[in-house]
């Protein structure tokens, strides 16, 4: 648990720089330049930066998508916040929503990435320490660091936020050489009722990017050239001023109509009206993109706005009132994207349906009833945390993601996640696998919804990535139990950053209180 005193004074970093915020139109027709022949770019691995539904489906056999997402550090209290939003709610087929958390690791504790991840939410990229145009070693640093102490598999971190929204030409060459498959850092900020909206479903970098050509320089009129790697537009909500009011992330922070002070009931008109537009239209997806921290009950220091959770809220039961209304992850709606099925088919779509692993014994695997007493503490006098895989001498840090694990006397070291076996039915402490391919077993928790419902694996014991450890295994075995195309090809790019280097500095805060 965090010590109060510390925490309250992180409260006055929260009037540091807002991240994410639009002002105005970040593209334009003429900026992008923007060509692709859909006769040969074509799904499942390409596909053309375009406002019309893919798969030529048409608006009305198309679901509508809410893509909630989260920012920064993962701990309790964010992720209270998300579930009084999420938790009580059920898409279409009867599964509760799940979302896609961009993760930071200062600050954060790693069992709860752990639970998070088991419970079928997404884990995705969001730099170790919440830099903009970030450099190969906190993008890969990340991944190391959150398959290392939060026994994420590698193969399931798919998708990258960059932090203040900040990334460039290089970044997205970095992302797409490190094995990842989206990028969602651009923003759609033309409304979907404008001829010339850049609110593209999205689309895949075979003919270059199409979103953010104003504001990144090196970007769009075919560059870069980055075949099968996707972009998914963050898209904007628009008050009355159309498309000079946009808002992006956190929406209910910002004044409304040229206003002076928030007013959640613009707010909340303005969301409504554009998710119907969106939902009237060619049903692009809309966002909710959340920096948690703004939405808590439970920070000690910070008041409960409690008027703003209530209009979100209101805002999620107005729109699952409409037919065939999904809450989703990014990866979630990417699965749907590259595999187009009208709503009337859904009840087969796998990426949406939600499924509990069978685990009778009780080992650290990311199941809190199953991991009592079980959880390793690391005491750092900055930001101690819990988890499953042993603690690190230091701090993991960009130049040393995985730092040599402590074993504390009487004890032997624990295992980290190998890439040939999923992550809830790893038994750390003991090494070994308690499931097979043969054995693996799930209570599917979803029914139909009939025709209105519309290259590194991980391994080891810390201090170093080696290929030839017997806990690694380069084509793994097993599918990851959540997240499609989970079972994909290790990452090629990363081991450059997997060398173990001198520690770096302490992890800056501003990747947690920083909006």
């Amino acid at each position: 648990m965090l010590n109060i005193a510390f925490l309250l004074s992180l409260t006055p970093l929260l009037a540091l720089a807002q991240d994410g915020v639009v002002t105005g139109p970040t593209s334009s027709v003429e900026a992008a330049g923007y060509s692709c022949d859909a006769s040969t770019c074509q799904l499942p691995d390409c596909h053309c930066a375009s406002t019309d539904p893919p798969g030529g489906l048409d608006p009305s056999e198309t679901p509508m998508f809410i893509v909630f997402t989260a920012d920064d550090a993962i701990q309790s209290y964010t992720l209270n916040t998300v579930n009084q939003f999420l938790a009580h709610r059920q898409n279409p087929n009867g599964c509760q929503p799940k979302m896609t958390y961009y993760t930071s690791i200062g600050y954060t504790n790693f069992t709860l990435v752990t639970d998070w991840y088991v419970a079928g939410n997404e884990i995705a990229d969001h730099t170790m320490t919440h830099q903009g145009d970030p450099s190969l070693d906190e993008i890969n640093g990340n991944l190391i660091a959150l398959n290392a102490l939060a026994g994420i598999p590698l193969a399931s971190i798919q998708g990258f936020r960059a932090p203040y929204l900040n990334y460039s030409l290089d970044t997205l060459k970095r992302l797409a050489a490190a094995g990842f498959t989206y990028d969602s850092s651009s923003s759609a900020a033309i409304p979907v009722t404008d001829d010339d909206s850049d609110a593209f479903w999205p689309y895949t970098l075979d003919n270059g990017m199409a979103n953010n050509c104003l504001s990144v320089e090196g970007t769009c009129k075919g560059e870069p050239k980055l075949p099968g790697f996707w972009e998914v537009p963050m898209y904007a909500f628009f008050d009355e001023r159309g498309v000079a009011g946009p808002h992006l992330m956190d929406p209910w922070l910002d004044p409304s109509n040229g206003a002076a002070a928030v007013n959640d009931t613009a707010t909340f008109e303005y969301m409504k009206a554009t998710f119907t537009a969106h939902y009237e239209g060619k049903r692009q997806p809309i966002g909710l993109y959340t920096h948690p921290i703004h939405l808590a009950t439970d920070y000690p220091g910070l008041s409960a706005p409690t008027s703003t959770i209530r209009m979100i809220n209101a805002f999620l039961d107005w729109a699952q009132e409409q037919q065939n209304v999904w809450i989703v992850s990014t990866e979630q709606l990417l699965a749907w994207v590259r595999d187009p099925t009208p709503v009337g088919q859904l009840d087969g779509f796998d990426a949406l349906r939600c499924s509990t692993p069978d685990v009778q014994e009780n080992i650290c695997n990311g199941m809190p009833e199953r991991e009592k007493g079980l959880l390793a503490h690391c005491p750092f006098s900055e930001f101690p945390f819990f988890t499953c895989y042993g603690c690190p001498e230091t701090p993991p840090t960009p130049k040393n993601p995985n730092p040599k694990q402590v074993v504390p006397d009487g004890q032997q070291a624990r295992f980290r996640l190998p890439g040939n076996c999923s992550t809830p039915f790893w038994d750390p402490i003991n090494g070994k696998c308690i499931c097979t391919s043969s054995t693996c077993e799930f209570e599917d928790n979803s029914r139909p919804i009939g025709p209105n419902g519309a290259n590194l694996t991980g391994g080891g014991t810390g201090g170093v990535f080696d290929p030839d450890d017997s806990g690694v295994t380069k084509k793994p075995q097993y599918v990851p139990f959540n997240g499609p195309n989970s079972a994909r090809a290790g990452r090629e790019g990363v081991w450059a950053a997997l060398a173990v280097g001198v520690v770096g500095a302490a992890i800056g805060v501003l990747g947690v209180v920083s909006r």
